[in-house]
């Protein structure tokens, strides 16, 4: 293969200023020796997996590499499984049986041992309608729940996400997702490539790095970023404010307050901020919605970027506006589950794809998002939406974070509880907490419980998991 041109889905259609730039080694990447090194990894896939069927696994802890090595696979005719370089042996193991990865890029703790190579393999790339992307969103220690998309869908929502944002905001693009995640690979990474941006990767910065954040958007005169509620709740805690702040933000990924979607604007210094709504089945963002359009509403995200938004009503009629299940058309909605026909089934209604969230359309078509379906808690058939408790709980000035979830009562069914960390310095005065609660929403959402933890457990997307916090509060309960 040495000299011949190698054929890169996506990434052929990226403009000739697209780079990369690490900076954790302070080194660039521009396009074509990015091209160079995706075609040197594209024929090793290529010679290793010849002829067996299946896709292969990525899990490189560079970070440049890890995205050089996604596009090899598509260069070499491979679906990309893209999951946690920090992965146990158990759970690559578990990956490899689900999947049926036939070769591991990343550290193998698990015993697989990828094929031999072999010379003179021929490289063909993936085509548009052919499983490109997998994506692990469920924990890989049970049955992965992985997503599936094609390049179509991929190109169409990097297509999407560029129209609707713009090339300029997108030319300096800092990353601090894992690339693991379709909100840090598919909005973070390839959207700003896609313009024709430098991308600035500095995935998932540590504790001890987070003080740096503000001179690195500084120093590199970001332009663009995006990450998730706690990862901004952490930087304004570490960080100082940034003398040059970007020209757009978003927050996605979790539910957002008001209250802190203001504070980050605050903080970074722009009220361009937008609140995000996306799902990996999504291929990451769907649409987005601007604070100042907000009216003063948690959950705001706008108008949909490409497609339509609908609701299934509680008659099961998909009405265009109203308030009910949100229903997604788009071209970038994923092809289905892996392995899963029965799922991805239930996944869709008519041709519309059920998110399980649940959100108010207005007639307009902007999009409130009020909670998700899994976490409603049913008190005597009164239903109650978890992510209103935890924005409620948020705004006490001695709590710095909840998460609200049902508890069983034999009377009720299910109450309402929540875990709650406190502000530094804040008294534990639980009662005068729910009296507070009381005095701001009906009675039976008032938290009957609230247990107190240092922090919020999050998986390593960092999100919230409402059926861990759970546990570990209850766990921490009665061993207290």
């Amino acid at each position: 293969m040495t000299g011949e041109a190698v054929s890169i889905p996506l990434f052929d259609s990226f403009p000739v200023s697209a780079r990369l730039f690490d900076v954790r080694q302070q080194r660039s990447i521009d396009r074509q020796a990015l091209a160079e090194q995706i075609a040197r990894c594209a024929v090793r896939i290529a010679a290793q997996t010849g002829d067996k069927e299946g896709p292969v696994v990525i899990a490189e802890e560079d970070a440049s590499e890890m995205l050089a090595t996604i596009f090899a696979a598509w260069a070499a005719g491979r679906c990309a499984v893209v999951v946690n370089p920090g992965l146990s042996a158990d759970e690559q193991q578990n990956v490899i049986g689900h999947t049926g990865a036939v070769a591991w890029y990343g550290t193998i703790r698990c015993g697989f041992e990828n094929p031999t190579e072999h010379t003179g393999a021929q490289l063909t790339a993936l085509q548009l309608d052919e499983p490109a992307l997998v994506l692990m969103t469920s924990d890989t220690t049970g049955v992965p729940k992985g997503i599936v998309h094609t390049l179509r869908s991929l190109q169409a929502r990097v297509a999407l996400n560029v129209a609707s944002i713009g090339a300029a905001p997108l030319q300096r693009s800092l990353c601090v997702l894992p690339m693991f995640f379709g909100h840090g690979l598919i909005g973070n990474c390839l959207t700003p490539l896609a313009a024709g941006g430098t991308l600035y990767l500095w995935c998932s910065p540590g504790i001890q790095e987070l003080p740096a954040l503000s001179g690195t958007i500084d120093t590199h005169r970001i332009t663009f970023m995006s990450s998730v509620p706690s990862f901004w709740k952490l930087a304004m805690r570490m960080s100082k404010p940034p003398e040059s702040p970007p020209g757009r933000v978003h927050i996605g990924s979790a539910p957002l307050s008001i209250e802190q979607w203001r504070a980050i604007a605050q903080w970074i210094g722009t009220d361009n901020v937008y609140n995000m709504f996306g799902m990996t089945e999504t291929a990451n963002w769907i649409g987005g919605g601007k604070l100042a359009d907000a009216d003063g509403r948690d959950g705001y995200v706008g108008e949909i970027w490409g497609g339509r938004f609908a609701v299934l009503d509680d008659d099961g009629a998909v009405r265009d506006s109203g308030r009910g299940e949100v229903l997604v058309q788009s071209p970038s909605i994923m092809q289905g589950y892996l392995n899963a026909p029965e799922k991805t089934a239930e996944a869709f209604a008519g041709g519309w794809f059920r998110t399980g969230d649940i959100g108010a359309v207005g007639e307009a078509g902007g999009l409130t998002l009020v909670g998700r379906i899994k976490s409603e808690i049913n008190r005597a058939g009164i239903k109650i939406q978890a992510e209103e408790i935890d924005m409620l709980l948020e705004r006490h000035p001695a709590i710095d974070e909840a998460c609200a979830f049902g508890i069983d009562d034999p009377a009720s069914g299910e109450v309402v509880a929540a875990a709650i960390v406190l502000s530094k310095g804040a008294a534990a005065d639980t009662q005068a907490i729910r009296q507070w609660c009381r005095d701001r929403v009906r009675s039976e959402a008032v938290p009957a419980v609230l247990y107190l933890l240092d922090e919020i457990p999050r998986n390593d997307r960092g999100k919230i998991v409402r059926s861990q916090v759970r546990s570990v509060a209850q766990e921490q309960e009665q061993t207290s």
